[in-house]
């Protein structure tokens, strides 16, 4: 059995650093009052989400093969043909993300970007009620497409007895006719999670707890509630 690395380092560790953060935001906001201590690390995994999120844009178009948007396939002829091709198990073998995966992954770095929008207006007080609304729905639908995400590697799995979920830890895919990556890009990696660790610890020192300010960028956020003078 032939094994090709497809997925480099950083892209890997994105990927799992991306997954723990929003899933940690998500349990947050549904398990911790909004006027508790604790909700505030909500609001810093989500700037650590969008920190990441970044991090993915650049990495798009300078990275390695298929960690670059131009390997997605978004065309949604090729999608349709997909999921056809799913259901019929004749699913074609991609070295790279699949249609599927190609548009999740787009459309769950695009949710994060509108949660980190509209998470900044909720904190500024802008149209509140209607911004809050917006931001659950940006998170539910994140939900959703994660869900599915995990559904379709189980399903590929099990269907095709290919067990593309470990592709994501060792950055190998089977039986590929294609030359894999020949670098890991080890650096960029650890440039990576120095710079992530870096940007949560400024988080977590420029937010002072009693006041609920986070100041970040020479700009102050009121993250907590702030009491008001009688």
């Amino acid at each position: 059995m032939k094994m090709s690395k497809v997925y480099d380092l950083p892209t890997r560790f994105f990927h799992w650093m991306f997954a723990v953060s929003f899933v940690g935001a998500f349990i947050i906001a549904k398990v911790v009052d909004d006027d508790s201590s604790v909700y505030v690390l909500h609001m810093l995994l989500g700037f650590i989400l969008t920190f990441l999120v970044l991090f993915r844009l650049i990495w798009g178009v300078i990275g390695s093969p298929y960690a670059k948007f131009s390997s997605f396939q978004l065309a949604p002829r090729k999608l349709v043909g997909y999921f056809k091709q799913m259901v019929s198990g004749n699913t074609e073998r991609t070295a790279g993300h699949n249609p599927a995966s190609s548009w999740a992954a787009l459309i769950m770095m695009g949710l994060s970007l509108g949660l980190a929008i509209t998470g900044v207006m909720m904190v500024q007080k802008i149209n509140k009620e209607f911004v809050e609304e917006i931001h659950e729905l940006f998170a539910n639908l994140f939900l959703l497409v994660s869900i599915g995400h995990v559904l379709g590697i189980f399903f590929h799995t099990i269907r095709h007895k290919d067990n593309i979920g470990l592709s994501m830890i060792h950055g190998m895919k089977q039986d590929l006719e294609v030359d894999g990556i020949k670098k890991n890009y080890i650096l960029v990696a650890l440039i990576l999670v120095v710079c992530t660790g870096i940007f949560g610890y400024q988080l977590l020192n420029g937010f002072d707890s009693e006041s609920g300010k986070l100041e970040i960028f020479g700009s102050s956020l009121q993250l907590g509630e702030q009491e008001e003078d009688d």
